[in-house]
């Protein structure tokens, strides 16, 4: 039987295969593959285009399966990073001077803001924010309470990750409101 790869493209050697050399193939799925996708971190370059990011049947280093992806280069404005349609999760640093959407070929994905990071899931079919995240894409709103418990000013994005408040509220302080992006992780 013929050696197949998983999704992450591990070699899984066939019953019977590489009779005395499947230690070598052993390492290289433990020592680079497994390795690469628990803790790597690649460099994505951009260069005033959409990036793919590809899997192929070996076992050796590939940006794809890496846990972080570093986003570098020129993104010469919005960009699309896509990713293989598989489970997987993701580490994203956009460095870039531009948002950058993290899909894969079926999905919408997530907005990722210049300079901002965040972490995703892959689920096969769309990106989708790891619980607690929420994406910048989408216009989210909070009412801060103020000091009497009433509703006060309100938070909001405007889909590139950038925080607004309205008209201050008597009772809303400073502090509340950069707690509320700190939690929110903008």
């Amino acid at each position: 039987m013929a050696s197949t790869y998983s999704d992450l493209k591990f070699e899984l050697i066939g019953t019977g295969d590489q009779a005395g050399t499947w230690g070598a193939t052993t390492n290289t799925n433990l020592g680079t593959a497994i390795q690469q996708a628990i803790t790597g971190t690649v460099d994505v370059p951009f260069s005033s285009a959409d990036v793919t990011l590809t899997l192929t049947n070996t076992n050796a280093a590939q940006d794809a399966r890496a846990l972080r992806l570093n986003l570098t280069g020129t993104s010469g404005g919005a960009r699309n990073l896509i990713v293989p349609a598989i489970a997987k999760q993701y580490i994203v640093n956009n460095g870039l001077a531009d948002a950058v959407t993290i899909k894969n070929s079926s999905g919408t994905g997530i907005v990722v803001p210049a300079g901002s990071s965040v972490i995703v899931f892959n689920n096969a079919t769309n990106i989708v924010p790891v619980y607690g995240a929420i994406p910048v894409s989408a216009t989210v709103t909070y009412k801060l309470p103020t000091t009497d418990g009433t509703n006060g000013q309100v938070l909001t994005t405007n889909g590139s990750g950038v925080l607004s408040f309205s008209t201050p509220t008597a009772g809303i302080t400073t502090g509340k409101s950069i707690a509320m992006a700190m939690i929110f992780g903008f």
